[in-house]
């Protein structure tokens, strides 16, 4: 998990390039930031030696040829400097580098080795400086065979690599592997994180991650815009609804959960159950005739609806103050659910009690192949609708069938191995906020504002907390929070509830385990 000190605002590779050269624009050098990158890089190297090996022990340093090397020179000077026996291994030629990278290399006294040379065995850590977060290409050649022998060390010996930015061979901005990258037991980069520090696979390469002030004015962030961010309480925490002494049940929603058949209630409690704890005043679970029994017998603070069809579904939302329905979890893939969908997204809309929808599971299951016809609706309802897939039911529901996406403008975005890619995609095809579900699930609004969850754990894979989730975006936005903020806050709050029951989690446990997490968000302890 990240501190929650980080700032939420996460850069792409081209938008830490700009970074730097606005920095340098407003009169800070770009040795002194590399300067400053490199000491910090030997600052938490010396760190990790710490109770390894004598104050003499061994590091190497494998530097690239552009900036990310360079700043292993710097941390190369000032690890030796500090007592340690340092050997440098460098990609190509020193009379190849440039810039910044060329004034680095000339403060190293030492020999400059390949890296076939480099005394990887000997060595107690090891310092990894190839390629940086602007990797635009795989790695093979030399550097994938030294990334490849490191990484075998790595595991044999126990011993820790110390990635320069990101682990080489990491795309910054996706968090792809290009080839093969770095295994690392810390990463220590500068200014902003990046989104490849958090997506899959990156997110496992890059170990603790350390963010360093090397001297970027703040102010660069005014012209850069980013529209990525961290997910947590710095990003919504201000439209987060807090209780207030004179509030009342109405005033924070009435969530409508639609439950499927018989054989298939379970997973309308559980996203009820989220709903409530989640804060809303009041949740009813619209169910079918024969399932009543069971929910009646089931629930206790969640009131119940017959509902046997669309019809009733109308009959229900004639109510303006539910102003919520999550629909999806166990409610069945087909027609029957696809005329629900186009029912809740069809009722008027009140300006006094606008009404939010969330979808979910087989509510996005029986639109398969037909994303656009599922899109025309929501963007005719002009609600705020929230879709919550897994990457199977993305899979299908932007499956291109019979070519109704093949000339769509977002096809090629819609199939991109970068997850922040398809979010931003799908949610602008959608015209609706975007959750792609997952260890690192993100959040995407039409416009292109997207957050990245961290610190998921694995024990949240587990039947039904989907469900959960699902139930918890709907209780937020009962309260009137808005769609991208909701969905990125229940994410957060989800992992946390997770993170603190620990493991033997069930779907169960999670709403559970949301007010010990809710007391400490309102108390600004998390």
């Amino acid at each position: 998990m990240l501190s929650r000190f980080f700032p939420p605002e996460l850069l792409t590779t081209a938008q830490m390039s700009e970074a730097d050269r606005l920095a340098i624009a407003t009169g800070v050098p770009g040795t002194i930031l590399m300067a400053r990158a490199g000491e910090a890089v030997a600052k938490a190297a010396a760190r990790l030696m710490a109770g390894r090996a004598a104050p003499s022990g061994r590091i190497v340093v494998y530097c690239g040829p552009g900036n990310n090397g360079g700043d292993g020179f710097v941390a190369a000077r000032h690890l030796r400097g500090e007592g340690f026996q340092v050997s440098l291994g460098l990609l190509g030629a020193r009379d190849h580098l440039k810039g910044d990278a060329a004034w680095a290399a000339e403060g190293w006294q030492g020999d400059i080795l390949s890296f076939d040379k480099v005394p990887l065995e000997d060595a107690h850590l090891a310092v990894v400086a190839i390629f940086g977060a602007g990797l635009t290409r795989d790695v093979e050649g030399e550097a994938g065979t030294a990334i490849l022998r490191l990484n075998d060390w790595t595991h044999r010996t126990r011993k820790p690599i110390v990635a320069v930015d990101i682990p080489s061979g990491i795309d910054g901005s996706t968090g792809q592997v290009r080839g093969v990258a770095v295994e690392a037991a810390q990463t220590v980069t500068f200014f902003r994180l990046k989104p490849g520090h958090l997506l899959l696979p990156g997110q496992i390469h890059c170990g603790e991650i350390s963010l360093v002030d090397i001297g970027i004015p703040e102010q660069v962030l005014a012209t850069i815009k980013p529209q990525t961010f961290a997910n947590g309480p710095a990003l919504w925490g201000p439209h987060f609804p807090r209780p207030h002494v004179d509030g009342h049940k109405y005033k924070r929603g009435h969530a409508l959960v639609l439950s499927g058949a018989l054989a298939h209630t379970g997973a309308a409690r559980l996203a009820a159950r989220g709903a409530l704890r989640a804060g809303a005043g009041l949740v009813t679970v619209a169910t079918p005739t024969d399932a009543l029994p069971i929910h009646a017998a089931a629930l206790t603070a969640i009131m119940t609806r017959v509902c046997d069809s669309a019809e009733n579904l109308t009959e229900i939302l004639a109510d303006k103050r539910k102003n919520v329905v999550v629909m999806g979890p166990g409610l069945g893939v087909g027609e029957a659910t696809r005329q629900l969908v186009f029912t809740a997204l069809a009722q008027p809309s009140h300006p006094d009690e606008p009404r939010a929808i969330v979808l979910d599971a087989d509510a996005l299951t029986s639109f398969a192949g037909e994303a656009v016809k599922l899109a025309d609706a929501i963007k005719a309802s002009g609600k705020a609708v929230v879709l919550t897939p897994h990457d199977g039911e993305f899979a299908q529901l932007f499956a291109s069938k019979e070519g109704e996406l093949r000339d769509h403008p977002q096809i090629e975005l819609l199939a991109s191995p970068s997850k922040l890619d398809r979010t931003r995609a799908g949610a602008a095809l959608m015209g609706a906020v975007l959750l792609l579900k997952g260890a690192d699930t993100v959040v995407a609004d039409p416009n292109g504002r997207a957050s990245i969850n961290h610190g998921a754990p694995p024990w949240l894979a587990t039947a039904g907390s989907g469900d959960v989730l699902s139930g918890i975006i709907g209780g937020l936005l009962a309260q009137a929070m808005p769609a991208f903020e909701a969905a990125s806050a229940a994410a957060w709050l989800h992992a946390a509830a997770a993170r603190d029951f620990g493991p033997g989690l069930i779907a169960e446990d999670i709403p559970e385990h949301l007010p010990r997490v809710l007391r400490r968000l309102l108390e600004g302890d998390l």
